[in-house]
């Protein structure tokens, strides 16, 4: 191991870190708003199909986002404390977790796609036949897409955030240039938008493998680092589980108010989720800094870093607010041309601009304490506020009629709540010193 360098070291700053994860993280869901817009020209079948098998496909990933999330925490600690062969062990032992969750996530969707797409879009019919089409050739690229996750994780652990930029830009780019092609000229429909997908995430986790590869690491299963790596997980899973229970709940529901509703949640949820993963480009960059200070244990640094990026996103949601308010009425009809649709876009607008501002200083926050290893607090935070807002709202969205307005409230008093909660514990000391399960 490389021993620790007494004296003060330089770090990269804030945007130096943001703006290559803001790339990486902005291509997949860029990717998913031009397929929305492709598939959404096919009619509005289609469009809630893809809805139905995306969101299913989507909420996969992101339950299990701990991949990239709890190895950065780790290979950033252990890089450190100048230990970056350890930080790369780290990469190969999340790669062989990845592929093993990957094939499990395979396995289930193409045991239960029929079920669980007529289940989210409220019985059989054309949009879960179409959802189910479309999940079961999708869900081929589970595990290279879990496998990327790994490869982000290690690599932002290292700082090394430039390379995954032109990984993913790879395999992004590969599913822009195949989607139109084969939805329309090659005449696939839906199916197309899924073989795309699958093209571009196969480039994309060869370019990772590849990356360790050439580091020279071992390549041996080392069980007790897998363990290790699923203990910081648990908590991100729990976390992401009731997360996206909320989400597929809306989704429900919104699916049985109508396909115009369904649609134009669609639209808005995707935009949500590209423009989240835009503000969390600073999460990453403080998981990375605030984990490379505390594994050299420089608490100050650690602080200074939340202050930083949580006025970094103060600014950044307030951009993004203004901007989507001046575009609202040019943006909805990019993916679509129903009139019923675009009604039902106009309601959620508000809501999604508005709290911008917000959701910036939210998603900075929590990367300051995944960095920190404070991963206990961000479950029991986000949990709580699903269940004392989210899903509440969600749920009473239907009996007492409330559309689609109900259910962005609901998401709106989550985002509020996790605010609360996390500007409370970065104004003390407790996070800095978590438990460090991430050193361990």
């Amino acid at each position: 191991m490389t021993s620790r360098s007494s004296g003060p070291r330089s770090s990269p700053g804030v945007l130096a870190l943001a703006l290559p994860a803001l790339v990486v993280l902005a291509a997949e869901p860029l990717y998913l708003l031009v397929d929305t817009a492709v598939v959404g020209n096919l009619g509005t079948v289609a469009l809630g199909g893809l809805a139905v098998g995306g969101g299913l496909l989507a909420w996969a990933a992101a339950l299990l986002n701990f991949l990239a999330y709890g190895t950065t925490a780790r290979a950033a600690r252990r890089a450190g404390a100048g230990d970056r062969a350890g930080a790369v062990t780290e990469g190969v032992q999340a790669t062989w977790l990845a592929l093993a969750l990957g094939l499990l996530v395979l396995l289930l969707f193409q045991l239960l796609a029929g079920p669980m797409t007529r289940a989210l879009a409220g019985g059989p019919g054309p949009v879960a036949e179409a959802g189910e089409e479309w999940l079961r050739i999708a869900s081929l690229g589970a595990p290279l897409l879990l496998v990327s996750l790994a490869g982000n994780g290690w690599l932002r652990g290292v700082q090394q955030l430039r390379r995954p930029v032109r990984y993913v830009l790879a395999g992004s780019l590969l599913s822009l240039v195949l989607c139109p092609l084969l939805v329309h000229p090659a005449g696939l429909g839906l199916p197309g938008s899924a073989v795309a997908n699958v093209a571009g995430q196969a480039l994309t986790a060869a370019l990772f493998v590849r990356a360790l590869l050439r580091e020279g690491a071992a390549w041996r299963v080392r069980p007790g680092a897998v363990v290790r790596q699923l203990v910081i997980g648990r908590d991100l899973l729990l976390r992401a589980a009731v997360l996206q229970l909320a989400f597929l709940v809306a989704a429900g529901v919104a699916a049985r108010t109508g396909t115009a509703v369904l649609g134009a949640h669609q639209i808005a949820l995707q935009l949500f989720f590209f423009l989240a993963l835009v503000l969390d480009a600073y999460a990453i960059a403080a998981q990375t800094l605030v984990g490379h200070a505390l594994g050299a244990r420089r608490p100050d640094e650690a602080r200074a870093t939340a202050r930083r990026v949580a006025l970094w996103g103060l600014v950044t949601g307030c951009v993004v607010a203004a901007v989507l308010l001046a575009l609202r009425d040019v943006l909805p009809p990019l993916f679509t041309d129903d009139p019923a649709v675009l009604a039902q876009a106009a309601v959620v607008w508000w809501f999604l601009a508005g709290f911008q501002p917000l959701a910036g200083v939210v998603f900075a926050l929590d990367g300051v304490l995944m960095g920190a290893g404070d991963v206990g607090y961000l479950r029991t935070v986000t949990i709580a506020s699903a269940l004392v807002g989210f899903l509440p709202l969600s749920l009473l969205a239907g009996p007492l009629q409330l559309g689609l307005a109900g259910v962005w409230t609901g998401l709106t008093l989550f985002i509020a709540l996790r605010l609360v909660a996390v500007l409370v514990r970065v104004a003390g000391d407790r996070w800095l010193s978590a438990p460090e399960t991430v050193t361990r």
